[in-house]
């Protein structure tokens, strides 16, 4: 029986052949990998995926397309809300569970330093954001993410400073991955095609990332952006004086003007 699109679920599902090798070659998986799909619909990613892979986890809400996916024997079906899953639990259940123990049974010390999942998958474009957060606060078990996503917001995604596509999203991220479009993809690719055009993005947590309290990061470029049309002494020098920072920022600057580099260092002297 063919399936239905749900609009509820945002559901577009990747037809072209070629799209489909193309991506598989920037994922480049490995029998090594430890993978988790994202959204696997009706597996036109996920086939080649797992014939490359010989296993693949994937996690899929709609109920109907888990049942498909749970008669394929290599796939270990997450029937969930991504949202709800713990990407942190779930790398560890799999490294778990492929690895052999260390000799005579004895705990490994060095297992929790090889733990690391590689995460791809066509996004839902309605909750892409937050999905990408998600993951952020999950990002010292994942290796690296190839994501589908709306191409405009990968273009949020990997701008500079002083440009009109630099944001909230481009300062939350770029702090701890490095990110690069790397394959666009067209509506006609889809089964129905989207109204936008699409890419996929490569997300490689950086090895070694400035310390900070997320939370409160988050909270600083969101205060900063809140009113991005204005300088920032109305937003964030009220965010700042409320929290008694006696340190020095330019706030004579919009927030689109201020490189990642300076939130971070604003945050660590917030802390």
């Amino acid at each position: 029986m063919k399936h239905i699109a749900r609009k509820r679920f945002g559901q577009h599902f990747l037809t072209d052949q070629g799209i489909i090798e193309a991506i598989v070659r920037e994922i480049a998986p490995s029998p090594a990998d430890h993978m988790v799909e994202i959204g696997p619909g009706l597996a036109a990613l996920t086939q080649p995926l797992v014939e490359r892979l010989g296993r693949l986890t994937v996690i899929e809400l709609d109920r109907d397309l888990a049942v498909r996916l749970r008669a394929h024997p290599r796939l270990q079906v997450v029937e969930s809300d991504v949202l709800k899953v713990d990407f942190t639990a779930l790398a560890h259940e799999l490294h778990s569970a492929q690895r052999p123990p260390a000799p005579g049974g004895a705990p490994d010390p060095q297992r929790a330093e090889r733990i690391g999942i590689r995460v791809v998958g066509n996004l839902p474009y309605n909750i892409s954001t937050p999905i990408l957060f998600h993951l952020l606060e999950h990002v010292d078990v994942i290796q690296d993410q190839h994501f589908m996503l709306q191409k405009e917001v990968i273009d949020r995604m990997v701008a500079r400073p002083a440009t009109s596509d630099y944001s909230r999203l481009s300062v939350m991220l770029q702090w701890r991955y490095a990110m690069e479009n790397v394959l666009f993809v067209p509506p006609e690719s889809f089964d129905p095609p989207p109204r936008v055009d699409s890419a996929i993005v490569r997300m490689v947590p950086l090895a070694q990332p400035p310390a900070i309290d997320l939370k409160l990061y988050g909270e600083l470029v969101q205060t900063a952006f809140s009113q991005r049309r204005k300088i920032l002494r109305n937003t964030l020098g009220k965010w700042l004086e409320a929290r008694n920072f006696a340190g020095t920022f330019d706030l004579q600057r919009r927030a689109e003007e201020v490189p990642v580099h300076e939130y971070v260092a604003l945050v660590q002297a917030v802390q």
